[in-house]
């Protein structure tokens, strides 16, 4: 992205003043808590998020605020619902973060789940650079750090099932959740892929001003991420599918959702059928649903009145401008559905 855009620069902090909540609300929001994660691979602490099923709670305030984006509220500190839930792993894509995609991990939250997220270095918000984001191996040590830790704190651990671990992950996040299926990726296929479509896929043209050379990619684009405990996948608008290993999909754990936005507005890297890179003709049947009409942006949380044109007047890029007759808060809602339903995860709360 040209700015990655520059307002969600604004968007870093637990935001506003909280406010004391009310018995009553008990149901309407999920739980939020942030920590650090310690990582061997990283030279700082990674940020972490987590929501969650809330038991008692204390206030409740807006995780982040933006002037594009739509705030998501929280009960900040609640402690965690009675039992055992199930956990999912979420991975942002490039220049995303952890908190953007709160309108997802909230109601993931309040259909039982807890959903761990990390913001990845070099490839999140005010910290996404091309050379940086072609190094695959990190982003999914991050995921596997990130369990790791969970697992073996005392504050979380007592509620998770760990025999229902599953990774949820958009556009390069979606590369993660493939890569931590089993997937490698081929630096070869990348670059001939790049080198015959240029600047007309995104990705490629990202990586391409940023002063990639395609003829020397770090071999950790070939990294086998596969972790065992996870069991389940959802790869979202998933890229670089062209430079599938197609060799390593044997190996590659099969019980994986793939979720594709809008039809002739969809992002050409993320076609998955046969027009694209067939990645579901190379797999044993994987559960696959498009939601139309809808781009690849629309995955992006809602924005708030005037960030469209707040955004044109700035030049900065069309993340809140979808294709005509598209109802983003719509597809969100469908995509919520699918996952929840392919997760085995409670009822919508409403």
């Amino acid at each position: 992205m040209k700015h990655v855009t520059s307002a969600a620069l604004l968007s870093l902090g637990l935001a506003s003043v909280p406010c004391i909540a009310s018995p009553s609300a008990a149901q309407e929001l999920a739980g939020y808590d942030r920590f650090d994660v310690t990582a061997s691979h990283r030279s700082m602490p990674l940020s972490a998020s987590i929501w969650y099923p809330a038991g008692t709670y204390i206030y409740r305030a807006p995780v982040t605020k933006s002037a594009i984006w739509q705030s998501t509220d929280a009960y900040i500190g609640a402690a965690i619902a009675p039992g055992k839930h199930p956990l999912i792993l979420l991975s942002h894509g490039s220049g995303g973060n952890m908190d953007a995609l709160g309108w997802l991990s909230s109601q993931l939250a309040l259909r039982g789940a807890m959903v761990l997220a990390v913001n990845h270095p070099g490839t999140t918000s005010g910290d996404s650079s091309p050379r940086r984001t072609i190094h695959l191996a990190p982003r999914a040590a991050d995921i596997t750090a990130l369990l790791d830790q969970v697992l073996a704190d005392p504050d979380f651990a007592p509620y998770i099932d760990r025999d229902r671990i599953s990774t949820v992950g958009f556009s390069l996040g979606g590369t993660t959740v493939l890569n931590l299926a089993g997937v490698r990726f081929d630096g070869d296929l990348y670059r001939d892929f790049c080198k015959t479509h240029g600047d007309a896929m995104q990705d490629c043209a990202f990586l391409k001003r940023g002063g990639v050379d395609f003829d020397h990619l770090s071999d950790d684009i070939a990294i086998d991420a596969k972790d065992p405990r996870i069991s389940r996948f959802v790869a979202i608008e998933p890229g670089m599918t062209y430079a599938v290993d197609d060799n390593s999909l044997k190996n590659t754990d099969q019980d994986l959702m793939f979720i594709r936005l809008g039809k002739e507005h969809g992002w050409p890297a993320a076609d998955l059928e046969a027009t694209g890179s067939n990645l579901l003709g190379k797999l044993d049947h994987p559960a696959y649903a498009v939601f139309a009409p809808a781009n690849h942006l629309t995955f992006l949380a809602e924005c708030v009145p005037g960030a469209a044109e707040l955004l044109a007047r700035m030049d900065d890029d069309p993340v809140c401008s979808d294709p005509a007759g598209t109802d983003r808060g719509h597809i969100h809602q469908q995509i919520i559905d699918e996952i929840s339903g392919f997760l085995d995860l409670g009822a919508s709360p409403s």
